[in-house]
């Protein structure tokens, strides 16, 4: 028998077997003997052949693959970061809670003075004419209101603003002499000593030493009502007010800003007057706030959007609110409007009450004091 040695050295092939057929440079390639002969190298990377120049461009891909996503996140955290940091300084923080001195106490959970006032900064003057926001001098609230938050869930009283109050002693920034303490409208003391004594005011006479002050002119108020494409409001009556420039049917519609404002402000035909306004107030702010917290419209002064920045370019803020402060504040605003939580006014006595001031309206002095007493001590309010 031949040796396969012999046959490889020039020897004859056996019997029967097959013999790669010649070319003119010689014997061809055995076929299937190549792949068993480099298939071994596709399991050793340190191979210098095409397997491992495959391997070597995933890994290649891969890696770049990683550096972009390391970048792309790199660059989602500065923008976010500088866009919280520009959120940071666009708020106005004047205000001096502690200003007057002789505060209450600081009772549980949070209070918050939420103040709509007759501002007309950022308003040209067709603006002014044209949002029916002329008359009057000075500085006045059109609407006030004490928002509590703490383990016992979240309230938002309304504070009417024709409220007959014991305004403290101050000084008279017209004559330079100090004034007595007197009684006056709670709107008076916006008038006469701005946030300070007006946030001295609320803790006079509610016993309550509030923590946090936000207020928002004409301009902000449009400008948010417009940046999240109005407001749906259901109306049981017609409403035609010339003074604030309402003009609305009965029956739902989207308010744009100009409307909103208007139907917030007016008054003239509220059988309960002022209180009727606090509570048309109550209503528009809560659907103020579930239309703001609908996706794609959401107002979180932490996801700064549209709506988020036309209602910081126009906010006055305490020295200490934080842009995390007013982000829980309108989450409670919203939890509020929600269901999670309690709309409720000052408990009366009376409204259209005459006095030397004008027609004011009256606390009920029994069951104010226990409501505020409730929310002192952050227990369930009826």
């Amino acid at each position: 028998m031949t040796d396969p040695l012999d046959r490889r050295a020039g020897g004859a092939p056996h019997p029967g077997e097959q013999t790669a057929p010649e070319t003119a440079q010689g014997p061809a390639r055995e076929g299937p003997a190549a792949p068993e002969r480099y298939a071994d190298f596709a399991e050793r990377p340190s191979s210098r052949y095409g397997p491992r120049r495959a391997h070597a461009r995933r890994s290649k891909t891969r890696r770049r693959l990683r550096r972009t996503s390391l970048v792309l996140a790199g660059l989602v955290v500065l923008a976010v970061g500088g866009t919280y940091g520009w959120a940071e300084t666009r708020l106005q923080r004047d205000v001096d809670l502690a200003a007057y001195g002789d505060r209450p106490p600081a009772g549980e959970g949070t209070n918050y003075l939420i103040v709509g006032s007759d501002s007309r900064d950022g308003l040209s003057d067709d603006d002014v004419q044209d949002l029916h926001a002329g008359g009057g001098g000075g500085r006045r609230t059109d609407s006030m209101m004490l928002l509590h938050t703490g383990v016992h869930g979240t309230s938002l009283v309304s504070l009417p603003r024709d409220s007959w109050v014991e305004v403290p002693g101050r000084l008279d920034t017209l004559t330079g002499k100090i004034k007595r303490t007197e009684r006056d409208k709670l709107n008076a003391a916006f008038s006469y000593g701005g946030p300070e004594l007006l946030v001295h005011t609320v803790e006079r006479n509610t016993g309550l030493r509030i923590d946090h002050y936000a207020e928002i002119g004409f301009a902000g108020f449009v400008n948010i009502v417009d940046a999240i494409g109005g407001v749906r409001m259901c109306l049981d009556r017609d409403i035609k007010d010339k003074k604030s420039g309402a003009d609305l049917r009965k029956g739902c519609h989207v308010l744009n800003g100009k409307q909103a404002l208007a139907f917030v402000r007016q008054r003239h035909q509220e059988r309960e007057g002022d209180l009727g306004r606090s509570k048309n107030q109550q209503k528009f702010l809560s659907a103020l706030a579930q239309q703001a917290a609908k996706p794609g419209t959401l107002f979180d002064p932490t996801e700064i959007g549209p709506a988020a920045q036309a209602g910081l370019d126009t906010l006055i803020v305490d020295e200490d609110m934080s842009l995390r402060d007013l982000a829980d504040m309108f989450r409670a605003v919203q939890g509020v409007a929600g269901g999670k939580g309690k709309q409720l006014g000052v408990p009366v006595s009376g409204f259209g009450v005459p006095t030397p001031k004008g027609n004011v309206l009256k606390w009920d002095a029994e069951k104010s004091a226990r409501l505020f007493d409730d929310l002192r001590h952050d227990r369930p309010v009826g």
